[in-house]
């Protein structure tokens, strides 16, 4: 497709106001179709749509069981509303895309600067025991003076080791940064840019007897699931923090409940769970230093916005010929 050419883009995705109106006047010259069945939210599949047969360009949550079927012959490109993309990282669907030249990219660029803030919103949070102290004003209101005040802690010097080493943990580290804290990047090859001190996934364990802070940014896959075990939980150092904002079933909440109750851990802070959402019942809610999130890390006002411009630099990119940004396949 060249800058002459006009495709058919299709997008599940329920984009409404100023968001929509920017997709509609960044796409003249193509033909939009807004599927039926658009969910609001970028995590929401949506119901089989007859208009996808002909697309040449999918925007949003696209079914990979459609694309391996050949439901969308004229399918050239598939740009995802989300930054993970785990139901669409097979070998049979890598397969298919490779054979018919099609580019997979995600919003990984939308998410990053929220999914940084998120966390170190939480990391400052716990060092000076906000959500106890919030939680006793909704509660009790009781004034515990002694114990709030020399539980607080200074973040300079302590350590934090980041699993998953993308474009969240490089944005969070600059936000970390004045604090002078010693910041670990744990990734599978690290290539020698990342700006902080990096290991491979095989040395990564020893570090974890040292580590205050234990930030999980992985994403879903059959490598993960259950990475942060009872073993991994047991080598961390007693009175750490566990953070996870990557996928929910890369931890073994079971684990993670019994290094709590034990008081291994001081704390976790928990935007993703599994499943979501969690039942009410579960007991991670009611235990007193695990605090949730319903997945809302990587949410804010102008999210919407943010992923109809991420798709329309790119469209000038693919119709340009140029460089896909957060291409994955």
């Amino acid at each position: 497709m060249t800058t002459s050419e006009s495709g058919r883009i299709w997008c599940n995705t329920a984009f409404a106001g100023e968001a929509l109106a920017e997709l509609r006047a960044g796409t003249a010259g193509h033909e939009l179709v807004l599927s039926a069945g658009a969910a609001a939210s970028v995590l929401a599949s949506s119901p089989v749509d007859e208009h996808f047969a002909a697309a040449q360009i999918a925007f949003g949550q696209p079914d990979p069981a459609e694309i391996l079927g050949g439901g969308a012959p004229q399918l050239r490109w598939v740009h995802l509303t989300t930054a993970g993309y785990t139901r669409y990282d097979r070998a049979d669907f890598r397969a298919a895309l490779a054979e018919h030249g099609i580019p997979l990219t995600t919003s990984s660029h939308v998410f990053d600067e929220p999914c940084a803030q998120h966390l170190a919103a939480m990391i400052f949070a716990l060092a000076r025991q906000l959500p106890q102290s919030l939680r006793d004003q909704w509660g009790a209101r009781p004034w515990p003076y002694a114990e709030r005040r020399f539980a607080s802690r200074l973040l300079g010097g302590e350590t934090a080791v980041l699993y998953g080493y993308g474009t969240i943990a490089r944005r969070l580290c600059e936000l970390l940064a004045p604090l002078r804290m010693e910041l670990i990047g744990v990734r599978r090859a690290p290539r020698g840019d990342e700006g902080i001190r990096m290991v491979r996934e095989a040395e990564a364990d020893a570090l974890l007897a040292g580590a205050d802070h234990v930030i999980n940014i992985l994403p879903e896959s059959a490598e993960t699931r259950g990475y942060f075990d009872a073993t991994r939980f047991g080598r961390m150092k007693a009175g750490a923090r566990f953070y996870n904002i990557g996928r929910g079933p890369t931890v073994d909440q079971t684990a993670l409940l019994g290094a709590l109750r034990s008081g291994h851990l001081d704390a976790a802070y928990l935007d993703v769970t599994d499943p979501e959402p969690l039942p009410p019942e579960h007991p991670l809610w009611a235990e007193p230093n695990c605090f949730i999130c319903p997945h809302t890390g990587g949410g804010h006002r102008e999210e919407p916005l943010r992923l109809v411009r991420h798709f329309l630099a790119n469209l000038r990119a693919f119709t340009s010929g140029g460089t896909l940004v957060d291409r994955v396949m």
